[in-house]
């Protein structure tokens, strides 16, 4: 009996020591899951902090575009009525050549 006791305290002792490594792996993916879980949480918060930022930089580009676009139109616009102007100015011209000439025959005795 005490040869099947000497195998039962020895297989104990295996059974404890095998428990004791598989605590100790336990722990050791413990320390490493706390550590993923910290590091999720680091990138989640960056990613909030990305995205807010995201959302105000695509807010003031859309605000930018808007106001180039009216500078846009107002510098078609300015254009367009400059060389209306322009026509307008040389049409005038021409009329008042015309009519310079006509009251300098008018004025010719």
């Amino acid at each position: 009996m005490s040869g099947t006791g000497a195998a039962l305290r020895g297989h104990h002792a295996a059974l404890r020591e095998g428990l004791s490594e598989l605590r100790a792996r336990r722990d050791e993916l413990s320390g490493r899951i706390r550590d993923e879980e910290a590091e999720r949480g680091r990138l989640q918060a960056r990613i909030a902090t990305l995205s807010r930022r995201l959302s105000d930089t695509s807010e003031s580009l859309a605000g930018l575009r808007s106001a180039r676009a009216h500078i846009d139109r107002t510098i078609a616009e300015m254009d367009t009525a400059s060389g209306q102007i322009l026509d307008n100015s040389q049409t005038l011209l021409d009329v008042l050549k015309e009519e310079m000439g006509d009251l300098g025959k008018a004025i010719e005795p």
